[in-house]
């Protein structure tokens, strides 16, 4: 997996940090907390439509959370315009919580990206950024919510607790 070089959760990588908490749900439980396409995208590993999503223009500073369970994930002033109509990140707030995993669906080889405290799927990361870091952190919007700055400030910590494929996803998206 080159130089990020983790599993989901923290893998066997023994420099990257564990995620500050977890949550762990039945998988009724994550049909009831989330929406149907937040379910097939997050915790089936579907795909959004480019161009579709909530998130791939939004502008505004602010913080964009896990929609499953409001981990902090990315800043907006890490979002970039990538033209692939998916939100596009070049870092997250705090790299131990994002986790990597290795995905070889639809006889491709990627980087699958997760939410490190839930496990959710979020999207994939592609070496193709800009500097600082040269990645491409292309997530679904259905994956995140967006917390703008200056509108509400911090939500609260949700409390801790112990297959669709969706359409073929392009080369270069989530």
């Amino acid at each position: 997996m080159g130089r990020r070089g983790s599993k989901a959760s923290g893998g066997d990588n023994p420099d990257r940090p564990p995620p500050p908490r977890r949550v762990e749900l039945s998988e009724a439980e994550w049909r009831e907390r989330l929406s149907p396409e937040a379910f097939r995208v997050m915790r089936k590993q579907g795909t959004e439509r480019a161009f579709t999503g909530e998130h791939w223009d939004e502008k505004r500073p602010g913080t964009y959370r896990c929609a499953g369970c409001d981990t902090p994930l990315f800043d907006a002033s890490t979002k970039f315009e990538s033209g692939t109509g998916w939100p596009s990140f070049w870092a997250p707030v705090d790299p131990s919580h994002v986790a990597e995993k290795e995905d070889r669906s639809f006889f491709m080889r990627r980087t699958e990206a997760l939410c490190a405290v839930c496990d959710a799927h979020l999207g994939h990361i592609f070496p193709d950024g800009p500097d600082p870091t040269g990645l491409r952190y292309c997530l679904n919007s259905v994956s995140l919510t967006f917390d703008a700055e200056g509108e509400g400030g911090e939500a609260p910590e949700p409390p801790d607790s112990a297959e669709s494929a969706g359409p073929p996803r392009p080369p270069g998206g989530p």
